[in-house]
């Protein structure tokens, strides 16, 4: 499994490695769920620390909808732990489990709201399930419909709602019992781009303003790159890869999670793209990915420098992720002197750019 982490991280001292279990809100460790032959959870593990928003991404059948339910405690592990607030709920008795799952907010990517309630009974349904009293209710629902900006639907029904509403309902919903943890199950997946937009951006804002533990399950990478902190690539049942979302996205390990990011990076046009050819030709084109410090420096520049010869940027550019910079360029370098052509990449290397020869093409670009 692809970590991205720091050797300085993989040699804190023990007490240290004590105090951050403290605050981790979820610690799966080696859980395992199957169904028949099919392996759906082949041993997770992984922690979402307070405050922090973790995306889970993975393509369909990957696992993320029985890991969700492990986590929720709908669904029982084979083995492992599910631990949540620093209890394993995976032991608990129906019973106990209670009082722990009013601790678990879930917003889903349907809404599940009912019909025949108004919004502020379904933001209350919650507490009422709780033993609240009504006057306590209502004013808890009109703090998060006010939270959420719907604080004039209070007595509409469902029905009268927009899709971005009805979220809107559901996350208010889902922070009635004000939860330690808040999940996500494609969320935004049945919304139209502008309103997942506005939903994350909600999202976000809850998570800063309430200090609230977020874990987004999604098959999108633009939800992953829009909201959150850190990203774990799920694929078999298995953490394939994870890391800090800038970190990953910048230098991707694992075939899937280059593929899902195949969407949202940038790639070689296609019109370019179609004359590429395997073997020896006029031009070579790279393609060279770049973040953190490297992403800060003039490189090219540096690069005109250090090494005299032609060369020419194609495509690509900077962008920024978690405010550091991640980019990916693309150039063209004549390949008949490979002299000239071996200087360039070894100087990319060494400004700890991944280098890649994606091809050749017969004639200058």
């Amino acid at each position: 499994m692809n970590q991205h982490i720091t050797a300085s991280q993989e040699i804190a001292e023990p007490t240290r490695a004590r105090s951050d279990a403290a605050q981790d809100v979820v610690r799966l460790v080696d859980v395992k769920r199957r169904f028949g032959a099919t392996a759906a959870l082949d041993g997770i593990s992984l922690t979402v620390r307070k405050g922090e928003i973790l995306g889970i991404i993975g393509r369909s059948g990957a696992g993320k909808s029985t890991l969700i339910r492990c986590l929720n405690g709908l669904e029982r592990p084979d083995s492992g732990e599910v631990v949540i607030e620093g209890r394993d709920i995976s032991r608990l008795s129906e019973r106990d489990l209670q009082p722990l799952r009013r601790r678990i907010g879930m917003i889903f990517q349907h809404f599940n709201l009912l019909s025949a309630k108004t919004v502020e009974d379904n933001v209350a349904l919650p507490l009422k399930i709780e033993g609240q009293p009504k006057a306590e209710r209502l004013k808890r629902a009109a703090e998060l419909l006010e939270l959420v900006g719907l604080a004039d639907k209070a007595k509409a029904y469902p029905a009268s709602l927009s899709g971005g509403q009805k979220q809107r309902v559901g996350i208010a919903r889902a922070l009635a019992a004000r939860p330690a943890l808040l999940l996500s199950d494609e969320a935004t997946s049945a919304l139209d781009p502008e309103t997942t937009r506005s939903i994350l951006a909600l999202l976000k804002d809850i998570n800063r303003r309430l200090g609230l533990t977020i874990l987004l399950i999604t098959h999108e990478m633009e939800v992953i790159r829009s909201i959150a902190n850190r990203v774990a690539v799920i694929d078999a049942g298995r953490i394939v890869e994870q890391g800090p979302v800038w970190s990953v996205f910048a230098d991707p390990q694992s075939g899937i999670t280059k593929s899902l990011l195949g969407t949202i990076r940038p790639q070689l046009p296609a019109e370019l793209a179609e004359r590429l050819l395997p073997g020896g030709g006029a031009q070579t084109i790279l393609r060279v990915d770049v973040a953190g410090e490297a992403a800060r420096r003039p490189l090219l520049s540096e690069l005109s420098a250090a090494v005299p010869g032609p060369f020419r940027l194609v495509h690509g550019g900077i962008d920024h992720i978690q405010q550091e910079p991640v980019g990916t360029l693309f150039l063209c370098v004549p390949g008949e002197d490979a002299t000239h052509l071996a200087g360039v990449i070894a100087f990319l290397d060494s400004r700890r750019a991944r280098v890649e020869v994606l091809g050749h093409v017969a004639d200058p670009v």
